[in-house]
């Protein structure tokens, strides 16, 4: 995971504070989309292009969004391939059949459609990045600001009844986003990336302190906010979906499997089968990608068979009552 320094491309790993914890990089583009047209950028069909990686969690987040709004014809999308090295993302649409060519740009790698942006950048070259095809420039490259602009800005356009930030729910959707984020959401990768016993074992016990809280809160109402499935639900979902198959081997997040969690794993089926969900997600691009691409924490390559995981199998969250306006057709 290189970044760019003054436009110019190195391969800088994440650094670390002196205890060894993870250190994320904040995002830089923080552009806006809006329906009433007071910005620079209103909502418009076929103008904005969404990159993603089928690995990525914060990526995840935005394609779960387009398919449960039903935005594929709105917002057209370029997928990288799942091995990030040196050079970073990359576009290679002939070495893997569910990954893209730059539809938008036209590039090999995510760097060059940055450094089109602003030929000056400095930062971390991530995933999801939503450009503006119109004015040649990212919009914003934060997944909570990519899923929310969705959510909220583009209901004209939805051709399905969804409704992720419903206002009634609005403060209680921001409160438990942020409240998943350092111990859940970027916990694992504080885990995983650590690079001292002390800050490993204290994001991993971080880690399974939340999902012992999530769980119990998961035993009284179908989802994290109540009868809905908000975005809340889906910043989630996207981590827990991974939890088995790489986190809790290639991150180290083994104090227990996820699926002795009852209510957080039939949660996760739950969220997996619900319409257009499962289509977004792309195991082997995500088992592929966590084993091959971080040589700092799995320097042989070797991917992990891990666990027999049937996200189609029962679950039990139809005993809790579920919002008819949330999930049309279920």
């Amino acid at each position: 995971m290189g970044k760019m320094i003054d436009g110019k491309w190195s391969t800088e790993w994440y650094s670390a504070d002196t205890k060894g914890h993870f250190i994320r990089e904040d995002t830089v583009f923080d552009g806006q989309i809006r329906a009433d047209g007071s910005t620079d950028f209103p909502v418009e069909a076929g103008r904005y292009h969404l990159y993603v990686s089928l690995a990525c969690p914060w990526a995840h987040r935005t394609l779960i969004a387009r398919a449960l709004l039903g935005l594929e014809d709105v917002i057209s999308v370029s997928v990288v391939h799942w091995l990030m090295a040196d050079d970073g993302w990359e576009f290679l649409p002939g070495d893997d059949p569910d990954a893209t060519e730059d539809f938008a740009n036209g590039t090999r790698y995510l760097r060059e459609v940055y450094a089109k942006s602003d030929p000056n950048y400095t930062g971390r070259v991530t995933v999801p990045v939503l450009w503006d095809k119109k004015t040649n420039t990212i919009v914003n490259n934060e997944s909570r600001d990519i899923l929310r602009m969705m959510s909220t800005q583009f209901s004209a356009l939805a051709t399905r009844e969804f409704d992720l930030y419903p206002s009634d729910l609005s403060a209680e959707i921001d409160r438990i986003t942020d409240a998943i984020y350092t111990p859940i959401n970027n916990g694992v990768y504080r885990a995983g990336f650590a690079s001292s016993q002390e800050a490993y074992d204290e994001a991993v016990t971080e880690v399974f302190e939340a999902l012992d809280y999530w769980d119990e809160h998961l035993s009284k109402q179908r989802y994290l906010c109540g009868a809905r499935l908000t975005e809340a639900d889906i910043c989630l979902f996207t981590t827990l979906v991974r939890f088995e198959p790489v986190y809790s081997t290639h991150f180290k997040c083994n104090i227990r499997r996820l699926s002795e969690y009852p209510n957080l794993w039939n949660y996760l089926l739950d969220i997996y089968q619900t319409p257009h969900v499962a289509e977004t997600v792309n195991l082997r691009h995500i088992k592929h990608h966590y084993y091959c691409s971080h040589p700092t924490v799995n320097p042989t390559g070797i991917i992990a068979r891990g666990f027999v995981i049937d996200y189609d199998a029962p679950h039990d969250r139809d005993r809790f009552e579920l919002s008819a306006s949330i999930c049309p057709g279920r």
